[in-house]
């Protein structure tokens, strides 16, 4: 055999490990636990999540693309209007961080809070956020400060308060959804 032939089969028995290889076994959606058995439940299920196909999206029934804002982040939203009585003194989208600026409570102007909500993913699950409240307790008004990262129940209260939320509004893009789909 000539090297030609020789580098071709090695080539081709590198693709076909690697290829197989990166299989583990793993095929999206081969989940059964996670799908009725029933084909025409599953179908009501993907049309009730916005999984849908139609022939009209596909050959261009729609002009233009579709932009997905902050509004349509449910955990986003939520955690705006969770903290809405705050302000804010950065809000990165793109970045998934939400930063308050120090915010006095009850008349107190000698102790502060700041709070940080870092996003890790857009899935509504109690491990999605990374939430960091910042105290800050001055003697004076505002001279001797001491700032201090506290990890008491508030941060598991914002938590819960704002998957609450989420849960809330997917739960209401999904009743919107259905009921857009059933109008056409």
């Amino acid at each position: 055999m000539n090297t030609y032939k020789i580098s071709k089969i090695l080539a081709i028995l590198t693709f076909v490990i690697l290829f197989l290889n990166g299989c583990n076994g793993k095929f999206p959606g081969a989940d059964a636990r996670k799908y009725p058995a029933d084909p025409k439940k599953r179908v009501e299920q993907n049309l009730a999540e916005g999984r849908g196909f139609t022939l009209k999206n596909a050959f261009g029934g729609s002009k233009g693309g579709t932009f997905d804002f902050a509004s349509s982040n449910e955990l986003w939203r939520a955690s705006l209007d969770v903290i809405d009585f705050m302000p804010l003194s950065s809000v990165n989208y793109s970045g998934g961080v939400i930063i308050t600026d120090w915010y006095s409570y009850e008349n107190n102007s000698n102790e502060s809070i700041k709070v940080s909500i870092r996003f890790l993913t857009n899935e509504i699950r109690s491990d999605a956020l990374d939430i960091k409240i910042f105290k800050k307790r001055c003697l004076d008004n505002s001279t001797n400060c001491k700032v201090i990262q506290t990890q008491e129940i508030l941060v598991d209260e914002l938590t819960k308060e704002i998957l609450k939320k989420a849960a809330k509004y997917k739960d209401e893009n999904v009743a919107k959804k259905r009921k857009e789909r059933k109008k056409n």
